[in-house]
């Protein structure tokens, strides 16, 4: 075979494969994620509500919703709730505190027939980790930046 009909042959199957492949409904997906997005924030304001009627301390109060939040985020991941909303929703799961919680259980549940070393211990950062390494690192940097601006 020539290189001119290798060539043709590879273009013809990029135009087969561009035709074949699904087009992505970008509306629809904004409008999921902007909703359930929304809605896991909504859900945060509620809790917020109600601990605050039970006139705790902004504090605590903030404390209680974080806690409340990411329990739920690992519980739904646990039973297997919290991945099938975040394949519809995208972002919308992922960004609020709820899918840091996925994102730490999801590799555990996935390895932990490896043990608890190996498999949960080893693994259940995977996903969470670099996120942590650069959050800390990059507040470091602001902190020291901070530092020296004041100095």
């Amino acid at each position: 075979m020539s290189k001119r009909e290798k060539l043709r042959k590879e273009r013809d199957y990029d135009a087969y494969v561009k035709q074949k492949t699904p087009k992505p409904t970008y509306l629809k997906n904004v409008i999921w994620a902007f909703c359930v997005g929304g809605l896991i924030c909504v859900l945060g304001q509620f809790i917020t509500n109600v601990f605050e009627n039970m006139n705790m301390s902004e504090k605590d109060v903030s404390t209680a919703r974080t806690i409340i939040l990411i329990f739920l985020g690992a519980f739904f991941t646990g039973i297997g709730v919290y991945d099938k909303l975040g394949k519809r929703a995208g972002a919308g799961s992922i960004v609020p505190i709820t899918g840091f919680a996925n994102s730490i259980v999801a590799p555990a549940m996935e390895f932990k027939r490896e043990g608890y070393i190996f498999g949960i211990g080893a693994k259940m950062f995977i996903l969470a980790g670099p996120v942590l390494v650069y959050g800390f690192g990059s507040s470091v940097l602001v902190g020291l930046i901070y530092l020296l601006i004041n100095k």
